[in-house]
């Protein structure tokens, strides 16, 4: 076993190969798995260590000034294993209780399922594929239908549960061409008449936990988009770091260092307080729930919008911050060499992210003016 500290570093050195294959390298996964970074919100049930949301935000955090790929990639392992709470205990035994399990997948309901004997029998497509090169089991969003594809529900009651594939099934497509997170190996994946056993899937929204743990009653959307933009965080962090370590860079034409510019001096001071309130207020929200949640009580809507919030504007607080430090760096961020080209590169990658976009603001903000507001995605 190692460290987390440990396998930062391994990650921040194979950094650049990893984005080179397009996938983790396979030593930053032996290293994260050994640190139990794929594994912080696997149910206690099946040997998680009952880390909570902040923890997990803050060791995110940590993976992404090493590498944002790294930390995406151990986000949607956290995030994923949430669903242990949900699964039927005889399965989530199998698929979590592993020390070296990993697992990811794409929830939104991509595939289609027909109920067969014993189970379901699922054919689909899905996008964002982070990570599942390295997955002990992979998982994916589906839609129950009947023989006339009308909607229906699985055996348990489930219309679209998140399902769990065996690798062997899962068709990696090479679809993962793209500016940044190259290092995350998100492709599409597909199965085609794929036999899932009866009880392997969990109900992402509107059901209740099966087995207990605070981490199983936080919302599973909110727990996401804290992940997102956690990485993100990370990722200005290094941003800032690495315009520090810039400083006595002299510009083109310029007798003073980049320490020495006034302009830069507050643009690094402008980054640092923007990551700063972005990491401040996603985790005093995120205590906040889970503190709720420990007390006994379920999570208020209020509360739930309020975590979205911290999480959608903790985004662009990252991103401000890194902006901030890649232009300010000049030209030398352009250069592979540096690793500001890869940072600003990933966080608006990160960025797009759908539980984190700047459309999110709007149900937030007409929640905020009392109007009627779906919140089945908070």
């Amino acid at each position: 076993m190692i460290t987390l500290d440990e396998a930062c570093v391994v990650a921040n050195d194979r950094a650049a190969a990893s984005e080179q294959a397009g996938c983790l390298d396979p030593a930053v996964v032996t290293a994260l798995t050994e640190a139990g970074a794929f594994r912080l919100w696997t149910p206690p049930a099946y040997g998680g260590p009952g880390a909570t949301i902040s923890d997990g935000i803050e060791a995110l955090a940590q993976i992404g000034r090493a590498d944002g790929a790294a930390s995406w990639c151990a986000m949607i392992a956290n995030t994923t294993a949430l669903a242990g709470y949900r699964v039927r205990p005889d399965w989530a035994e199998k698929i979590f209780a592993d020390p070296a399990s990993c697992t990811g997948g794409f929830g939104m309901p991509a595939g289609r399922a027909t109920v067969v004997e014993g189970g379901l029998q699922v054919t689909g497509e899905w996008a964002w594929g982070s990570g599942i090169d390295h997955c002990t089991w992979i998982g994916g969003g589906v839609m129950v239908v009947d023989a006339n594809g009308d909607p229906t529900t699985a055996p348990d009651g489930s219309p679209a549960p998140f399902v769990f594939f065996d690798p062997a099934d899962v068709e990696l497509l090479d679809t993962w061409h793209v500016s940044g997170l190259k290092g995350t190996g998100s492709t599409h994946y597909a199965v085609t008449d794929a036999f899932v056993p009866d009880g392997r899937w969990a109900q992402l929204a509107g059901a209740s936990p099966v087995v207990d743990g605070a981490a199983g009653q936080f919302s599973f959307f909110g727990a996401l988009a804290c992940g997102v933009t956690a990485v993100a965080i990370g990722l200005a962090d290094r941003a800032i770091a690495e315009l520090v370590e810039l400083g006595e860079k002299k510009p083109q034409s310029s007798s003073k260092s980049l320490a020495e510019r006034a302009v830069v001096q507050s643009e690094l001071a402008t980054a640092q307080a923007a990551v700063g309130q972005a990491r401040s207020y996603l985790l005093s929200v995120s205590d906040r729930a889970w503190k709720t949640i420990e007390a006994g009580s379920g999570i208020s809507d209020e509360l739930r919008v309020e975590l979205r919030l911290a999480a959608t504007a903790g985004m662009k607080r990252s991103i401000e911050a890194v902006d901030l430090c890649y232009t300010a760096a000049g030209g030398a961020a352009v250069y592979n060499t540096s690793a500001l080209q890869r940072v600003f590169r990933d966080v608006h990658v990160a960025s797009q992210h759908a539980m984190v976009a700047p459309r999110t603001l709007e149900p937030l903000g007409r929640f905020g003016f009392g109007l009627p507001t779906s919140l089945a995605t908070l």
